[in-house]
């Protein structure tokens, strides 16, 4: 609209840090940034996007004719980049990011799922002369995948699954068949209407034995005529709290035929005579669904960095209420309660996208052990996976829920985006595993890790658990950053020792150890959590303490503001575990209360630059309350005035229902 409001040109001249050397920092260096702006430069400059009706007021099926529309806009744009050599298949995250970072589908894509997921099986589950030949159909999109693994009756507990494949050494193929409804694939992305091939989890027999779950590429439709294939039936699952256009649909099979050479063999085989050759390491199975959790962290952070610019911008534009008889109204940002809702999701925003990319440095340190023989830390990355997707996924949505709130009723507005990413962040928490399951997963890590903590050496994660546990380790609270981590460890290894000793007890008393794991669940899911905590500080400060040393003082100043107030949130809202397991004293809980206010205070007048550094473009964000200009009001009855329901000054619902109803004939 070009002229910015007032009070948002205030927020920015107030300023004392270069915003651009933040984004940078955030963007993981100069060169990369540069990358993702050139690549949104691209995008946005499509004027075909701007053609067609506003998603928001379209049917569910016109939600998703409109979205593959702009989706095709979206693709074609990355396989531009792949055939210009700015995308390579051997660093796959690079498309990733451009999805994840640029895409401007309001409300998901049907085609995602084929970078997501399909493409990234291939990679983790098909041999080299496999991934030769899919891959390059996938990676020109002369196929489109989806993933089927999910089903009516299964969910996270993929070793329940239903779907049968049969290997009929007669012919040398695999027989896949539903034999019941509750096995039936539900949830697949794309595979409603959009997908022509699907990779099928599904129970493997061999010989008349059942090996468990493997991987199948499936064609489930014609290249040419997009026809259902005989023996398949699938469909789109419906209207869904959000995410309408990624095309969900379910998928069931009558006895299909697929070759033998279309089970992915990378991990385990089955030979022509139909023998069985097993993989040396069970979890190598697995992969695709570790690469997939390490994603969805930094999914979290694109939603998340959305609602915080959103909210903090109106909070800066939105004034409600003089603090004094007859004063001005203030901007609600300058309210503490406000302020406490802001900015630990802004803090959060930073740690996550440190913690995200930590995470992948260790993803792929660790593929690369494996590649070589090295499995030592396989096990260590699918708990911290599993924790940091439950953890990652959970505050994220209340976080975006909290920034919904913020915004006040114009926040439930479809056209703030807030309720989409709402609605984005809270199905996260449950897809590729619920986020209790996951937990629970962690925690036998870390039962193990605690039972062999003085017979192993202890992987790099786990490695506090050790000191943590000496009986001096924290004989005096310290109220700084090192203090609240210090803290956090010790509570994280007396929860998990607890629950240890918890579940011998039950087991000496003759209960089942199976049955002692599910009556000690609750406490085993908290104590994940905890040590979840304690990786999530530790990895930002560390973080912090290497972008402070390419830092300029003004904002190295701004960042130490940020990390102190994330970890004295965490350990104010963690204080009932502090005060049960660590030396802290009613004092220094009080004094980090104080504290937490003090840095409220002190980054207020940082909050809309630390927003603005996230650099997301207006026609990114797309929101009324959140563009970079402000005029929140003009932009909110423009959007109204949208409405179809606008376009007669009448309805004809009064005639025929309300007029006759007021006049007593109804």
């Amino acid at each position: 609209m070009g002229t910015v409001n007032e009070d948002l040109r205030r927020e920015r001249d107030k300023c004392t840090f270069d915003i651009t050397e933040l984004t940078t920092l955030f963007d993981g260096g100069k060169d990369k940034m540069l990358e993702r702006k050139e690549r949104e430069e691209l995008m946005v400059s499509k004027r075909e996007f701007e053609q067609g009706v506003c998603e928001d007021l379209l049917s569910h099926k016109g939600k998703y004719e409109e979205c593959m529309r702009k989706s095709i806009i979206t693709f074609g744009h990355i396989r531009q980049m792949q055939r210009e050599g700015k995308i390579k298949i051997t660093d796959y995250k690079d498309v990733l990011d451009c999805l994840l970072g640029s895409g401007n589908t309001r409300d998901g894509s049907p085609l995602a799922l084929h970078y997501m997921m399909f493409m990234p099986a291939i990679l983790s589950l098909a041999t080299t002369e496999q991934q030769e030949y899919w891959l390059s159909k996938a990676w020109d999109c002369k196929i489109i995948g989806s993933y089927a693994q999910t089903e009516l009756g299964h969910g996270t507990f993929i070793r329940g699954l239903e779907t049968i494949a049969t290997y009929d050494a007669t012919t040398k193929e695999f027989v896949l068949h539903s034999p019941t409804i509750t096995s039936y694939k539900w949830w697949p992305g794309g595979i409603g209407h959009t997908a022509n091939y699907s990779i099928v989890v599904a129970q493997l027999y061999t010989k008349g034995e059942c090996h468990g779950i493997h991987w199948f590429m499936v064609q489930v439709r014609d290249e040419e005529t997009h026809e259902t294939l005989p023996g398949i039936k699938l469909g789109d699952i419906g209207p869904k709290m959000g995410l309408q256009p990624v095309n969900n649909g379910f998928l069931g099979f009558e006895h299909v035929r697929i070759p033998r050479s279309h089970m992915l063999m990378k991990h385990a085989q089955v030979l022509e005579d139909g023998t069985y050759v097993k993989s040396s390491n069970q979890k190598l199975l697995y992969a695709a669904m570790v690469f997939v959790r390490v994603l969805i962290l930094s999914d979290m952070v694109n939603h998340l960095s959305k609602a915080v610019t959103i909210a903090t911008r109106y909070s800066a534009v939105r004034r409600q209420t003089p603090v004094i008889k007859g004063g001005p109204e203030l901007q609600i940002l300058d309210y503490a309660t406000h302020q406490h809702k802001l900015f630990i999701n802004i803090a959060s925003t930073y740690a996550i996208r440190i913690v995200a990319n930590k995470q992948w440095e260790i993803y792929y340190k660790v593929n690369d052990e494996v590649a070589n023989g090295n499995c030592t830390r396989l096990a260590e990355l699918h708990a911290l996976a599993c924790c940091l997707k439950a953890v990652g996924t959970s505050d994220a949505a209340s976080g975006v829920e909290r920034m919904r709130r913020a915004c006040g009723g114009q926040g439930y507005l479809q056209s703030s985006y807030l309720p989409q990413l709402g609605a984005f962040t809270a199905a996260a928490c449950t897809y590729e595993g619920d986020n209790t399951v996951l937990l629970l997963q962690t925690a036998r890590f870390l039962v193990k890790t605690w039972q062999q903590i003085d017979s192993s050496s202890l992987t790099p994660t786990v490695s506090y658990m050790k000191p943590a546990s000496a009986a001096r380790y924290l004989d005096r609270w310290e109220n700084s950053v090192e203090g609240i981590i210090h803290g956090l460890q010790v509570v994280a290894v007396k929860k998990i020792a607890g629950c240890v000793t918890v579940m011998e007890k039950r087991v000496q008393s003759g209960m089942a150890l199976e049955d002692a794991w599910n009556m000690t669940s609750v406490q085993l899911e908290a104590a994940a959590e905890a040590h979840c905590r304690v990786i999530l500080v530790t990895f930002f400060f560390e973080g912090i303490s290497e972008w402070l040393a390419k830092a300029s003082p003004p904002l190295r100043h701004v960042l130490q503001l940020l990390l102190e107030l994330y970890a004295v949130y965490w350990a104010l809202e963690k204080m009932v575990d502090l005060m049960k397991y660590t030396c802290i004293s009613g004092d220094d809980a009080e004094a980090l209360q104080s504290r937490y206010e003090q840095l409220l205070s002190s980054l207020r007048p940082h909050a809309v630059p630390l927003v603005d550094a996230l650099g997301i473009r207006d026609e990114l964000l797309q929101s009324t309350l959140g563009a970079y200009d402000g005029q929140v009001y003009e932009r909110l009855m423009q959007e109204a005035l949208k409405s179809p329901l606008n376009e007669d000054r009448v309805n004809q619902t009064f005639h025929k229902y309300l007029k006759p109803f007021m006049k007593g004939k109804l």
